[in-house]
């Protein structure tokens, strides 16, 4: 996973000085360059920058440190600008797909002897038809968008088994992105804590404009009207194997995914849940500490992280998501 200050501009130089910023709060370029171990002149260079970015300011000869949540803010707000910018040009991307189904649709590849394009219908026939893929050319890479809370209810209570079996032998790894209200599900925490363990990937978006998936990178998985779920159209989807095609779907996911929110039981996470459980009880740092037998120091870390990764603009703010969330459930 990049560094989310990478994604933001800042580079590892940078990133590493901010954060000796952070630890010493207040400091002059002596005292950073004696902290980083370099030379002075490098380290007003990279200082300069910093201020230029927002991040730091300069007071009377010393270096003083943003909250981190306030000083990233205008960096996210750009990068957010251009995200929005990359995903209008996506969509209309997207837009193309169904000229391209109605061209393929008239012949056969006949390269390969298949259809480049085949409606399948079933909820049955699409998980077996993933399975069927990756038997064909393990390990696969398996991407996948989840819009709604019925196929969720029904990929858990019914057929994530096999694809779950599939990752324990290394036929396929599965990448998935879904509704933050499916979390609250039952069965479904279960199912992608067994996802998880066996190496799939899953987030979180408040919104998931729509199902669709690539199987490898030949073909892709697309419903019967864009924008829709699968069991609303009875499971009916087009398997369309066109490279065209995978590769906007991939590039979409790709964006969607630098978006979605990790799960808070993933990697991390469960420090973060802890010290959010606690403070929704109204224990202080100090208690918070003592309960879990950590420094303050790193409380004070865990809900930075949890800010970050929830996009709250306070501890407040990280409490209600983190519930609406269903990390506090």
């Amino acid at each position: 996973m990049s560094d989310p200050f990478e994604t933001l501009g800042l580079d590892p130089a940078q990133t590493a000085l901010y954060s000796a910023i952070l630890r010493l709060h207040r400091a002059t370029r002596t005292d950073l360059a004696q902290a980083m171990d370099g030379p002075v002149e490098k380290i007003a260079r990279q200082l300069d920058d910093l201020v230029k970015l927002g991040v730091v300011d300069e007071q009377s000869g010393e270096y003083l440190a943003r909250h981190p949540a306030a000083a990233l803010g205008r960096l996210i707000a750009e990068r957010l600008d251009r995200l929005a910018e990359e995903s209008r040009m996506i969509d209309s991307a997207l837009g193309s797909i169904r000229g391209l189904i109605r061209d393929y649709d008239a012949g056969r590849d006949y390269q390969s002897g298949h259809f480049t394009v085949e409606m399948v219908s079933g909820a049955d026939v699409l998980y077996e038809s993933v399975v069927g893929i990756a038997v064909q050319s393990p390990p696969m890479a398996l991407l996948t968008g989840i819009p709604d809370e019925r196929t969720m209810t029904d990929f858990a209570r019914k057929f994530a088994d096999p694809w779950i079996d599939a990752q324990k032998r290394d036929l396929l790894t599965v990448q998935a992105i879904i509704p933050v209200t499916t979390l609250l599900l039952p069965g479904v925490r279960d199912m992608l804590t067994r996802l998880l363990e066996t190496g799939g990937k899953v987030r979180t978006l408040d919104r998931v404009p729509s199902w669709f998936m690539t199987a490898g990178s030949e073909v892709a998985g697309l419903p019967a009207l864009w924008g829709g779920n699968l069991p609303d159209h009875a499971y009916n989807f087009y398997l369309v194997r066109t490279p065209i095609v995978v590769g906007v779907l991939r590039a979409l996911f790709n964006e969607l995914w630098g978006r979605a929110v990790p799960l808070p039981w993933s990697r991390g996470g469960d420090g973060m849940v802890q010290v959010l459980r606690l403070a929704a009880q109204g224990m202080c740092d100090d208690s918070i500490a003592r309960q879990l037998g950590v420094s303050v120091r790193t409380v004070r870390a865990r809900f930075a992280d949890a800010i970050a990764q929830l996009g709250a603009q306070s501890r407040f703010h990280a409490g209600v998501e983190a519930t609406r969330r269903g990390w506090l459930s």
